[in-house]
């Protein structure tokens, strides 16, 4: 049950890195409107994908698809 909750907020994560382009984490979760923990468990699967990575800018994390 909680692997399903995580693919379908992986896909919202990454349907939406696809439309607008690397992207805060801040507003990721805005975007998505996942709770932060959803958020950061479809990152680590997005992750585990090699679908993602991050980088820090100017003390802000950005994510972006690989």
């Amino acid at each position: 049950m909680l692997n399903e909750k995580f693919g379908i907020s992986a896909g919202l994560v990454w349907n939406l890195l696809s439309e607008k382009g690397p992207m805060n984490v801040k507003d990721v979760k805005k975007g998505t409107k996942l709770t932060e923990k959803d958020m950061y468990a479809a990152f680590g699967w997005l992750t585990r994908e090699d679908k993602i990575r991050f980088e820090e800018k100017d003390k802000e994390l950005f994510v972006s698809l690989v």
